[in-house]
């Protein structure tokens, strides 16, 4: 079924052109689809507004910061982020912890591996003892050699999710939930946690600002995108939840 923006069908080129730029994505051809609609309906406005630009990509942004601009973050809005998040702010914390891996693969049933992880889950949240013989039975990482462990694991060392698990985590337990990430499914046990020493606002004052201002952007693009979409004629897809095709 064609795909349609405000009567302009999408070609299968420009499809073509832009897949490889969701070769990561769960379903990567309507990753692709939806981020083409929405350029386009983005495009359509731009020229509705009259706006003059060199090429596309110039016209969306300038269409998004005339019509779509957000609030830089002040003092007080990053020095309140700065109080709340201290751990975020430090340096030198570290964790010790050891993972069962059950990896996803392209032709893996994902109800049955998750089934499989929780059962075994439950047995070493039953037998904390057993996690080191289970991790060299079962898991899918180089790491189940020596029982699963990860050794010692700084900050950015590992995909944002599992970091957030495991630093999240008190010392000397197993986390009672699978830790899903792109690589599969997680049982974590986290043996010792250190404390980071804390870095001093006017350090991280700038960092601070532009991740809050970064994230005011993105909400107010996904908020104008929305409302694009709600007026554009569009069929042969459907686009709940899209935005984030975009504004990535």
């Amino acid at each position: 079924m064609p795909v349609i923006v405000n009567g302009v069908e999408l070609t299968d080129a420009e499809l073509e052109r832009e897949l490889p730029h969701h070769a990561d994505a769960d379903n990567p051809q309507r990753r692709a689809m939806t981020a083409l609609v929405l350029r386009r309906v983005l495009l359509d406005e731009a020229q509705r507004l009259g706006l003059a630009a060199e090429d596309e990509d110039a016209a969306i942004d300038a269409l998004l910061r005339t019509q779509a601009g957000a609030p830089e973050p002040d003092e007080a809005a990053c020095r309140r982020h700065y109080d709340t998040h201290p751990g975020r702010f430090s340096v030198g914390e570290l964790v010790e912890a050891d993972h069962i891996l059950f990896q996803v693969t392209p032709d893996v049933d994902l109800d049955r591996l998750r089934a499989r992880a929780q059962a075994v889950l439950q047995e070493v949240l039953a037998e904390p003892g057993r996690f080191g013989e289970r991790a060299r039975a079962l898991s899918n990482c180089p790491s189940a050699a020596v029982g699963g462990s990860l050794g010692q694991l700084g900050r950015g060392d590992t995909v944002p999710e599992f970091e957030r698990a495991v630093f999240g985590a008190p010392a000397g337990t197993i986390l009672p939930r699978l830790v899903e990430t792109r690589h599969g499914l997680h049982i974590v046990r986290v043996r010792r946690h250190v404390p980071g020493r804390p870095l001093p606002y006017p350090q991280v004052a700038g960092r601070i600002a532009l991740a809050l201002g970064t994230a005011s952007r993105d909400t107010a693009w996904r908020q104008y995108l929305r409302l694009l979409v709600g007026r554009a004629r569009i069929e042969g897809i459907e686009l709940e939840g899209a935005d984030g095709a975009l504004i990535q």
